[in-house]
């Protein structure tokens, strides 16, 4: 499924040696990858944009206990970020998603399933090593 990005096409942010520079090409971006890589490190600092930047929402682990999906269903024109995706999205979350006309999502999470999306939306988390600090950027998966 590939549609074009409705919140924003870039996301920057610098945090101390770390550099986060994302593109988005669709709506759906699904962030996948081994652990150790610095996905949840990303996810970090795109969090605490969170707080000067209204247009990003982030969930992760803290919000376990929560409905995600009556969350997502009340906020409109945002970046939704997700980490850890695999465990806290299930798959009436994850449906709901993918026909999602007034946000845009990052997914972080290992399994694509029920997202009715094609290789286009599969993104892996490089890190390139620039002197003193690391630029943290996606790239198409395979």
């Amino acid at each position: 499924m590939r549609s074009k990005p409705i919140v924003m096409e870039h996301f920057s942010t610098v945090h101390s040696s770390f550099v986060v520079d994302f593109v988005f090409k669709n709506n759906i971006t699904v962030l996948m990858g081994d652990s150790g890589i610095g996905k949840t490190a990303a996810f970090s600092f795109i969090r605490e944009c969170m707080a000067v930047n209204p247009q990003i929402l982030c969930l992760n682990y803290l919000d376990y206990q929560k409905d995600i999906k009556e969350i997502i269903c009340k906020v409109e024109g945002k970046l939704i970020v997700v980490d850890n995706a695999d465990i806290l999205l299930n798959d009436d979350t994850r449906k709901y998603i993918s026909l999602d006309d007034k946000n845009q999502y990052l997914i972080i999470g290992r399994n694509p399933k029920n997202f009715f999306t094609t290789k286009e939306n599969l993104f892996e988390l490089v890190s390139e090593k620039i002197g003193e600090q690391t630029k943290f950027k996606i790239k198409e998966y395979l």
